[in-house]
């Protein structure tokens, strides 16, 4: 299995910040935000990872992560983003890189608490199609949103005014190697971009779609409120594992 991190975009809700750097490069407690996705790969014995980043800043992360020698890896591959075109945009940059192979996709200003190896190997079990990670939260309407009938998934509704049910979508999915052929098929939504949730939905109508529920605590780490909340959860699980030893 390949990881891909997506870690383009404007990061305008977080001017202005990210005026003069890329959101990923931004702290989280004390490192960079770039560092949990790839740590949580590496973590779930994920090896060969692409960064698809864009904007101004993108040689920052060559800077940033080198050749991931920090993270126990021999290689990072990168590629550019230009402009804004969507998650499910961003994506598609990665089909050379897939190769393929079944794939596991995290947004890169998503931070969890625990690791993602079990779900990573219920998707290798899976052996096909999709499989995403849910979390119950306290504000669905920010998110993606399940409707969910007995085990299964029967749509996504994205940034719904009434949730379906209390469960947001997480920006941690696995693929197989037809998304890239469900992407060429996608239309731009009213924001003018290629949506993910549209991804998911074309699995969910191929009766391909799984999912598991997230343990311990998710954040994303897209607005000042849901940034400062990320940093000081990483530091109460720092502080938490200090304690330990």
């Amino acid at each position: 299995m390949k990881g891909i991190v997506l870690a383009g975009g404007l990061g305008t809700r977080l001017h202005p910040l990210t005026k003069v750097t890329n959101k990923h490069l931004l702290p989280i407690y004390d490192k960079p935000m770039i560092y949990y996705p790839i740590e949580l790969m590496v973590d779930a014995g994920i090896r060969d990872i692409l960064i698809v980043t864009g904007g101004k800043n993108a040689g920052d992360f060559l800077r940033l992560l080198g050749n991931g020698k920090e993270f126990g890896l021999n290689h990072i591959n990168y590629t550019y983003q230009e402009g804004e075109g969507g998650i499910a945009a961003a994506l598609s940059l990665a089909e050379f890189f897939a190769d393929h192979q079944p794939i596991c996709v995290i947004l890169g200003d998503n931070i969890v608490e625990g690791s993602i190896s079990r779900y990573v190997a219920n998707f290798k079990k899976q052996g096909s199609g999709a499989r995403i990670l849910l979390k119950e939260v306290a504000d669905p309407e920010r998110f993606g949103v399940p409707e969910i009938q007995g085990n299964k998934i029967v749509r996504i509704d994205e940034k719904p005014a009434h949730p379906a049910s209390g469960y947001a979508v997480t920006g941690i999915y696995m693929y197989d190697h037809s998304v890239f052929d469900i992407i060429k098929t996608l239309k731009p939504s009213k924001r003018g971009e290629l949506e993910i949730t549209d991804v998911n939905n074309a699995y969910i109508e191929q009766g391909a779609m799984q999912y598991d529920i997230l343990d311990g605590w998710w954040t994303d780490a897209g607005t000042f409120e849901s940034l400062l909340r990320a940093s000081n959860l990483v530091c109460q699980n720092a502080a938490k594992g200090k304690t330990k030893a």
